[in-house]
């Protein structure tokens, strides 16, 4: 029988393998699903916004107006200034929930006995809970700031269309004179 505790056994157990990737799998669930909840709530209308200019730029039958640009870039930094303060909101929260974890950790390996790796491992284990509200907070905090940086990319891409349009109606009107 190979030594499971080795790192290169002879022999993978497939089932023990698939059981822990189905456990892995449903508390990633759990975990995203509390992410999401919290990403939607403050991405809700950002998401709607960045949806529907792609799919005015997704259509080809009707080229963008100077107008619907100049929207997008009004509208986009507004929602951008809402979603930024919710999002450094969330980053206050995770620091406190960062705080709350090490002092339950802390806590717990300081009334623990046995060997420093027992102290330890105690920690986790009585920590576990609040390590996931830390993890939920800063991976949502994250994906929020992805957002947030996609979305000012996307208005300096609009700024630059604009800007060139205008130089473009620029030359046009100087060649008519």
């Amino acid at each position: 029988m190979p030594d499971s505790n080795s790192v290169l056994a002879h022999e993978i157990d497939r089932d023990a393998l698939l059981s822990v990737q189905a456990r892995v799998n449903h508390l990633s669930k759990e975990v995203m699903g509390m992410v999401d909840d919290i990403v939607n709530s403050i991405c809700h209308d950002l998401d709607a916004y960045m949806s529907y200019i792609d799919g005015v730029l997704s259509n080809t039958q009707e080229p963008v107006t100077d107008r619907e640009l100049d929207d997008f870039v009004m509208n986009l930094s507004s929602l951008l200034y809402f979603v930024s303060d919710k999002q450094e909101k969330l980053g206050v929260e995770a620091d406190v929930s960062h705080a709350v974890y090490r002092e339950v950790y802390n806590k717990a390996r300081e009334l623990a006995s046995g060997t420093v790796a027992d102290k330890n491992t105690a920690a986790d284990l009585a920590a576990q809970n609040e390590y996931i509200i830390y993890t939920v907070k800063s991976r949502a905090y994250k994906i929020i700031k992805s957002k947030v940086e996609a979305g000012y990319e996307m208005v300096t891409s609009i700024k630059k269309v604009l800007t060139r349009r205008i130089t473009e109606y620029g030359i046009t009107n100087s060649d008519i004179t």
